[in-house]
């Protein structure tokens, strides 16, 4: 992939082709819908969802927000579902409320959720006032928990504190980053709990001894003890690809976590077997994708950092040597949209001048950004996201502490892969020849074919 059409480039004979394991080699579920009445039926340490639902006079249905890379039909076939589970249970249909779990991301219009639940659910939940976005922002509706023995701060919605049962769904496990409490330890808290956990260190797609998950796990077990065991029930959902299903799961928040984690672990080999010796380039295009541009489009943030080292850059340090060369190829345009990335642009004019390290951009900037009351305002009216988000999109230039150099091959401007630090590259062979005077003629390259890629529009 080359932005949103394809380059052709020639390689050394010896490169290793190596897949990207977006997928899993899982066959597709035959039937969506009875696939999710299986996981509210039989889940797999709880009583079936009616049952749970039986006494409770408030529920709160909440949803990944559309940043999620799933093109099923997974959110509109699953709340239906539980929908009528719930009434089932004795829970009146105006007792629940619909709650977008976006977190620091943007809040999205009825339109936009609609896209991904359907234009039923949004026209009855929407116009009854019973469909909502977090907003992580208010502190009206939020409530402090408490801290972990560790000292970190749990801060959740009152919407899954005020009610009797929470059910998430949860349309997506990408490795080890997403599902488990990261569903309401973070797409329902505020900057004060998520600043624990978002950092260059922790944020991870490692399925072992995932740092970030040991911190929401933490987290995790406040919530229980605060609100007893029964009051969360999960729907995970494990995909075949980002356009089919294979299986979803209903349970605690634990327990299905752990299924997920090992049905991922044993289809999913750990990347840095995919070469048998770690190589001194590797090379990959870059889509024209990001899971921040739903409904909009990427800037170069996005495009070199958060994408470029960040989703996909992963094998850089599973593939590559220490010191090795990373070449992205990408048109990588320079387009911003200050409305839904309001605090985007200030960060690449202000901050990526001063400093390339994550480390230093996070203690320098995050702190003025987490508190602007301009970008504030446009996160919580205006539909933007956080105006720290623009900071976290920076981590992955912790990359760099592996890999010795970054060449971007195809950019329409040089200038803009410059203004990272990158070095721009007419071609991809031009990256390569250039990769090659450091490492010599006889460099080894791994080629990663990501697929391609496309944001809800």
């Amino acid at each position: 992939m080359f932005g949103d059409g394809w380059v052709t480039a020639e390689v050394p004979d010896d490169a290793h082709v190596v897949p990207p394991g977006v997928s899993l080699p899982l066959p597709p579920a035959g039937d969506l819908q009875a696939a999710v009445r299986e996981a509210l039926d039989r889940p797999l340490d709880t009583p079936p969802l009616r049952d749970l639902a039986r006494g409770a006079r408030r529920v709160t249905v909440a949803f990944d927000d559309p940043t999620v890379p799933c093109y099923a039909p997974l959110w509109s076939t699953a709340i239906p579902l539980v929908l009528a589970e719930l009434e089932a249970g004795g829970v009146r249909r105006e007792d629940v409320t619909l709650v977008c779990a976006n977190a620091l991301h943007r809040q999205f219009t009825h339109d936009e959720l609609a896209g991904v639940l359907g234009e039923d659910l949004v026209r009855e939940f929407g116009g009854a006032g019973r469909l909502r976005c977090h907003d992580a922002e208010a502190p009206d509706e939020l409530e402090h928990l408490g801290t972990t023995p560790e000292g970190e701060e749990v801060e959740v919605s009152r919407h899954v504190t005020g009610s009797d049962l929470t059910v998430y769904v949860n349309a997506s496990t990408t490795r080890g980053f997403s599902g488990g409490w990261k569903s309401v330890a973070v797409g329902l808290s505020s900057y004060r709990s998520i600043r624990h956990h978002h950092t260059p260190d922790t944020m991870s797609m490692s399925i072992e001894k995932n740092r970030m998950h040991a911190v929401l796990d933490r987290m995790g077990s406040v919530i229980e003890d605060r609100l007893g065991p029964d009051r969360i029930f999960k729907v995970e959902t494990v995909l075949s690809n980002p356009l089919q299903v294979h299986r979803v799961l209903g349970g605690t928040v634990g327990g299905t976590r752990r299924e997920v984690v090992g049905l991922t672990r044993a289809h999913q080999p750990p990347r840095r077997d995919l070469v048998p010796e770690k190589v001194d380039v590797v090379l990959y295009g870059v889509p024209d994708w990001s899971p921040y541009a739903a409904f909009s489009f990427l800037n170069p943030i996005l495009t070199l950092i958060s994408t470029g080292l960040g989703y996909l850059g992963g094998m850089i340090e599973a593939l590559g040597r220490p010191g090795c060369t990373a070449i992205l190829a990408t048109p990588c345009p320079d387009r911003w949209d200050d409305v839904h990335h309001p605090s985007y642009r200030e960060v690449w004019e202000r901050v990526l001048p001063v400093t390339r390290d994550p480390y230093e951009a996070r203690e320098l900037f995050e702190p003025e950004f987490a508190v602007r009351a301009d970008y504030l305002e446009r996160y919580r009216t205006g539909f933007g996201f956080h105006p720290v988000h623009g900071i976290m999109a920076l981590y992955p230039l912790k990359r760099l502490r592996h890999a010795g150099r970054v060449i971007v091959a195809g950019a329409t401007d040089p200038a803009i892969v410059r203004h990272v630090g990158f070095e721009p590259a007419a071609t991809v062979e031009e990256a390569l020849a250039s990769a090659a005077a450091e490492h010599g003629p006889g460099q080894s390259v791994a080629v990663i074919r990501y697929p391609a890629a496309a944001n809800r529009a």
